[in-house]
């Protein structure tokens, strides 16, 4: 069972333009999470999935630097492009991976990717944020192939082609899901980057732990919470998946129209 990590990325955000560009010391946010992602031992390989613009031409030089496979595709249709990336790369079981979350920890990822292979003929669906308990920014989704193909088919909500989990989650009747749980629940806390405070607090968290060909992961993130809560203070503010609830609320209206 061939298992693909899928990671996405593109320029064009409307609340933080290339926020995956920015850079700390001589390293953008991209170049860093792709770093992280490869201290994972569960993938078998690393696809990074962006768009036809020409303003993601960047993102592709990033990747064909960082020594991955990449995709271009739709740039608003995610879905479609998880589905290309995955399909083109003869995955069986499909990682969801989001390039602004700063933090992404490979042993999350491994947690994530061994449930789903133990129960494989039970689950479809494996995450660990629809019951939060992991600060937002360790978000990990695993997908069977043949459950994306089935909804990459059969959804149609602008919200289920922009955010991949809802073209799954809203039919639960369908899919198998299994969402997995942190030890503590630290789920008020954000590690993720949609905003320039987001990017800040993230900056200073580097400046405090990054070393040179090493990783960072959970446990020193909460060392260094519980030692400078400040730091993390500085995009508490953000309500938990903004995004995702603008874009269901926008199908809503749509709706009622």
């Amino acid at each position: 069972m061939k298992v693909v990590g899928i990671i996405q990325a593109r320029t064009g955000s409307t609340r933080f333009p290339n926020k995956v560009l920015e850079k700390i010391n001589d390293k953008t946010l991209l170049e860093y999470y792709i770093e992280r992602v490869k201290f994972s031992n569960s993938l078998d390989q690393i696809v990074l999935a962006t768009t036809v613009n020409p303003a993601d031409n960047i993102i592709e030089e990033i990747a064909q630097k960082e020594g991955i496979s990449y995709l271009r595709g739709s740039e608003n249709d995610l879905l479609d492009r998880y589905y290309e990336a995955a399909k083109r790369n003869n995955a069986n079981i499909v990682v969801r991976l989001t390039s602004d979350d700063a933090f992404v920890d490979p042993d999350v990822i491994d947690r994530a990717v061994k449930i789903f292979q133990d129960n494989y003929l039970q689950l479809v669906f494996v995450n660990n944020h629809l019951e939060p308990s992991y600060p937002e920014g360790l978000d990990v989704e695993v997908y069977a192939f043949d459950a994306l193909a089935f909804a990459w088919r059969h959804s149609k909500l602008k919200s289920e082609r922009e955010h991949v989990f809802l073209s799954i989650t809203n039919y639960p009747e369908k899919y198998s899901i299994y969402t997995f749980k942190n030890n503590e629940d630290y789920s008020f806390l954000r590690w993720t980057v949609d905003y320039e405070c987001d990017f800040e607090m993230v900056k200073k968290v580097y400046e405090k732990l990054y070393q040179p060909g090493k990783i960072f992961k959970y446990d020193d993130l909460i060392a260094l919470y519980k030692t400078n809560s400040e730091i993390f203070e500085i995009n508490s503010h953000i309500k938990r998946k903004e995004g995702v609830n603008k874009t269901i609320a926008e199908d809503k209206n749509e709706k009622s129209n």
